[in-house]
């Protein structure tokens, strides 16, 4: 059955991960009995074996590297089968060229070949502990016992055990290829060449980030947007895989950061409303430019005159839509993604302003009127409502303090009434009404008798 290296990569789940962090690479080997089977110089087992002891060595003098080897199909002889012939034969461990190499030597092929049990358990043989994991499955045949190494392979990258496997086939047979892509990184090895090429790949991408720049796009498709967060999330697991604040370096151009090769991501930068681009891969050894479309202005908020409030905020949401995207305070100016916006802002009664249009590079200023005061004296505690007359409706904007008999109402300008009864008089006859203008920056009392 062919050989094939699956290798499976755990994904940290939060921060830009540390070119000195550990890389854990279990070796997932195919000893089933078809491995016997000639190619080129030797039976497929022996050419494998060979190579996988070439590149155990060159790897033992690695820092941060810790190897394991797990192996299927050597236990027990076909016929009958037994899907449960799969053993972790060589732990993790520094310095394991020697164990996998005698191992190997020890192990004959003999049995079938359980891909999607040998998947499984491969999750369970990580230790706990903060990694790079990685599998390298070789095989020269598909599953034999009715699993589904897709969905074992999916299920391990979305609980962020690994990342996308790689698989590399001996003398596949073309009709089986298509069963091993939605596993992982597949790489078809007809020939020793072949496979000794396929194999360094994919040990350099197990053991090396690349580099990846993100273009944020203004209106003509310029890369000049920066200074936002962008967030890379692992495509499976929807786990955080990096954070970075954007910046522009000194040559003018978008910064370089290190991502690890072995993902899939959704990219976001958290810009208001963010912008996200799904299933972005790079290409290793390579670098890959990922691009957003974010072109950007600014809001800001004004008062005419004095602010009398002592916090006053606007709710910014995309034009006719309910969902808040945000809450800007009127000392501060906002970056927004170009378009059209409508604002909520806090004053008492509330305004509303539609369609505010935010344009590319500018500066869009809304100003509101400077509110005034109102003092509210009553001879004694009761229940009372301010309304604001609007268009022949009485609308409620504020209700006086029971327990109070003087109170000021910062009110934007307008036409108001009082609806006001005392707490001790139980009969609505004992209402009072009183109508009363507020001007921008005036102070005015208002005696209810």
């Amino acid at each position: 059955m062919p050989a094939i290296f699956l290798l499976c990569i755990s994904t940290v789940s939060a921060q830009k991960k540390s070119p000195e962090q550990l890389t854990r690479i279990l070796f997932l080997f195919d000893a089933s009995q078809s491995m016997y089977a000639r190619w080129e110089t030797n039976t497929k087992y022996e050419v494998a074996k060979k190579m996988l002891g070439e590149m155990v060595d060159s790897l033992s003098d690695m820092n941060n590297l810790e190897l394991a080897m797990r192996v299927y199909g050597h236990t027990k002889r076909y016929p009958p089968q037994d899907c449960d012939d799969t053993r972790l034969e060589v732990p993790f461990g520094k310095n394991n060229a020697f164990a996998i190499k005698k191992r190997l030597e020890e192990i004959s092929p003999s049995g079938t070949t359980p891909i999607a049990r040998s998947l499984e358990e491969c999750g369970g043989d990580f230790p706990k502990t903060q990694a790079r994991n990685v599998i390298i499955l070789i095989t020269d045949g598909i599953e034999e016992c009715n699993g589904d190494p897709c969905a074992v392979s999916a299920m391990l990258q979305k609980k962020g055990i690994v990342l996308k496997p790689f698989v590399i086939g001996l003398g596949l047979n073309k009709d089986f290829i298509k069963s091993f892509e939605c596993i992982g990184n597949y790489f078809d090895a007809t020939d020793e060449t072949q496979f000794k090429n396929a194999f360094n790949i994919v040990i350099t991408q197990a053991l090396n980030n690349t580099t990846a720049q993100v273009n944020l796009l203004d209106i003509k498709s310029q890369p000049t947007e920066t200074n936002t967060s962008v967030t890379f999330y692992d495509q499976r697991s929807g786990a955080v895989a990096y954070n970075f604040m954007h910046t522009i370096n000194s040559k003018g151009v978008p910064d370089t950061v290190q991502i690890d090769p072995l993902g899939m991501y959704r990219v976001t930068a958290n810009t208001l409303p963010s912008v996200s681009i799904d299933s972005v891969t790079l290409t290793s050894g390579k670098h890959n430019i990922i691009a957003l479309d974010v072109p950007q202005g600014d809001l800001q908020l004004k008062i005419d005159g004095a602010n009398e409030y002592k916090k006053l905020y606007a709710i910014v949401r995309k034009k006719g839509e309910t969902q808040t995207l945000n809450v800007q305070e009127f000392s501060e100016i906002t970056r927004y993604i170009v378009g059209d916006y409508d604002l909520e802002i806090l004053t008492t009664p509330r305004t509303y302003i539609y369609n505010v249009n935010i344009a590319q590079s500018k500066t869009t200023t809304v100003q509101i009127p400077t509110p005034g005061f109102a003092t509210i004296i009553c001879n004694a505690p009761g229940y009372g409502d301010i309304l604001v007359e609007n268009k022949n409706t009485l609308e409620w904007v504020h209700r006086i303090s029971i327990n109070s008999v003087k109170e000021s109402v910062v009110l934007q300008p307008g036409l108001y009434r009082i609806v006001f009864r005392p707490k001790n008089s139980q009969s609505s006859i004992y209402t009072i009404e009183k109508t009363f203008r507020i001007a921008s920056g005036i102070s005015i009392s208002v005696n209810i008798n």
